[in-house]
């Protein structure tokens, strides 16, 4: 390990205390423990028995918080979970600080193993669809359709607004950024953030700001904050170079599961560029393209997407009652790619 590289931080580590993680109104947060990891996993009561499950998974420096809105705007549709992935949220690192796009789909595998809530409609975003292409391409058992909200999949010509989410990986990188940006506050940081991946940051309302600004400040100390976004970068990138069997874009080819497809016209970390090629690779699948959206665009239009899956339901011959329309929902200060 380099003499620059953040050092990994064990999940057994002695952690200080530091706010609790904030819980939307018709949320509630648990955990499971798990060989090898502990899941935070948030969740709405079903609005009523027989729902299908759901789980969602969360992108680059994100959290369950991402999908609070889609969550809402869902109940009564499918009985909703979203996972922080370890490291990231409210779940401490994973004790073999695995961090690559194969850990974080098995920590999800095990969870849904354990539980036994599969076949589900699994959800993914950045990060978290490249994970999710991965599980459904080698669980399929586990997958009844599949959701992906600009899934961060190999590009030959990355975006240049892209470049420094993918530098985070190269050791010492972190660690230097971090004493660069040490005098940056928080709310400077969530700007950056929102620029970065919403279309129009104006649709953030106060509220949402000063709530994701709250989670950024709990994070921050945390000692493996750092460590887990550099190594779940590295991860990401070194998911980008394998080939054969293993390559993601192959891995896309052997999904089974009906895919809706979501691609925002503004991404400035996923192409847009990229939804055509997504849409010849998932052997079934649905696009959506909305021309005004960044990369989180079920937090940017959360009813959008909502209506979206609905529709996959409905040409799927299930149930997909209509949900009330909303406006922007919840911010988390860390949803990157």
């Amino acid at each position: 390990m380099s003499s620059t590289e953040l050092p990994f931080v064990p999940a057994t580590s002695v952690l200080p205390k530091v706010a609790r993680v904030r819980v939307a109104e018709g949320e509630r947060l648990g955990s499971v423990t798990l060989p090898g990891v502990t899941l935070s996993i948030r969740s709405r009561p079903p609005a009523r028995e027989g729902l299908p499950p759901a789980l969602y998974v969360h992108g680059l420096g994100g959290s369950s918080q991402n999908w609070s809105a889609l969550m809402e705007r869902l109940d009564g549709v499918v009985a909703g979970e979203a996972v922080d992935l370890p490291g990231f949220g409210d779940s401490p690192p994973p004790d073999d600080g695995d961090y690559s796009i194969t850990g974080h789909a098995r920590a999800v595998i095990r969870y849904l193993d354990a539980t036994g809530r599969g076949p589900v409609h699994l959800f993914g975003n950045s990060l978290g669809g490249a994970v999710a292409t991965r599980l459904s391409a080698v669980r399929p058992d586990l997958v009844r359709t599949l959701t992906l909200v600009s899934p961060a999949l190999p590009e030959l010509r990355v975006q240049r607004t892209a470049v420094p989410t993918g530098l985070l990986g190269v050791p010492g990188v972190a660690a230097l950024f971090t004493r660069l940006t040490k005098e940056w506050t928080a709310e400077q940081r969530v700007r950056g953030v929102l620029g970065l991946c919403y279309g129009d940051p104006g649709r953030v309302t106060p509220e949402a700001f000063g709530h994701a600004v709250d989670e950024l400040e709990r994070r921050l100390q945390l000692p493996y904050f750092w460590d887990a976004m550099a190594r779940s970068a590295r991860g990401l990138v070194n998911a980008y170079t394998l080939g054969g069997q293993h390559g993601l874009w192959r891995q896309a080819e052997r999904v089974l599961a009906p895919t809706l497809l979501i691609y925002g016209g503004r991404d400035q970390l996923v192409g847009y560029r990229m939804a055509q090629r997504a849409a010849r690779a998932f052997r079934d699948s649905r696009l959506l393209s909305l021309p005004d959206a960044g990369h989180v665009a079920m937090m940017e239009y959360p009813e959008t997407v909502a209506a979206a899956f609905r529709e996959l339901l409905a040409d799927l011959g299930e149930s997909a009652p209509m949900a009330p329309d909303g406006g922007s929902g919840a911010v988390d200060a860390g949803a990157g790619s």
